[in-house]
């Protein structure tokens, strides 16, 4: 599976206007609270440890909370990821390929959790103020679970809006994610989150 596949379960939008004063974490807690569904396009930078020419992509995601996510990188080339609930679906258009898991185990460590998961931050996740930089206010999730992959996960706040994701993994690669034109609470069709795999890929998994 590509690196830029792992890296699809994220999302973020906006938060009430009252909390643009308040602290990132506080955003936070009230972005799960007050957040249904999103959608956003999102661009994407992933910086390898040797600093070598960094993975560029961009695309559309749509999170409908509890658990339902779809990640669609459009460029430079498609890849997909659909989560339905109870399986998530990553697909290779260019591999031919498509890798089935259960949602839970993919999901409850990883930065989905986050966003696309139940009000649960504190069972996944230790949260701290991480301050100010790049004009956006931080707040810093540390995975408990030595299995989530990430050694930490940052998320940047404008305002009232969560503008952005930052995910260091273990192996020394961060991934920039960062989203432009928010929708809080869009609707969305039930056919978001359903995926058919295409006829003549391999399927992997579950």
């Amino acid at each position: 599976m590509k690196f830029a596949a792992k890296m699809l379960l994220t999302a973020a939008i906006a938060i009430s206007p009252l909390l643009a004063q308040a602290g990132a974490v506080d955003q936070l807690h009230q972005f799960l609270h007050t957040t249904r569904t999103l959608k956003a396009d999102f661009s994407q930078v992933v910086v390898a440890r040797s600093g070598r020419k960094p993975q560029e992509s961009s695309g559309v995601v749509a999170i409908s909370r509890p658990g339902k996510l779809r990640w669609d990188i459009q460029k430079p080339y498609p890849q997909l990821v659909v989560g339905d609930g109870e399986k998530i679906w990553i697909y290779d258009a260019e591999l031919k390929q498509v890798t089935v898991r259960q949602a839970g185990q993919a999901i409850s460590g990883s930065p989905a959790a986050l966003l696309a998961g139940r009000n649960e931050l504190e069972k996944n996740f230790t949260l701290s103020e991480a301050g100010e930089a790049d004009g956006m206010n931080w707040v810093e999730a540390i995975a408990k679970a030595d299995e989530s992959g990430f050694e930490k996960i940052r998320l940047g706040f404008v305002g009232a809006d969560l503008r952005a994701m930052d995910l260091h993994d273990n192996f020394g690669q961060t991934t920039h994610i960062r989203f432009s034109r928010l929708e809080r609470n869009p609707q969305l069709p039930a056919s978001t989150f359903k995926f058919t795999p295409p006829a003549g890929v391999d399927v992997v998994g579950e």
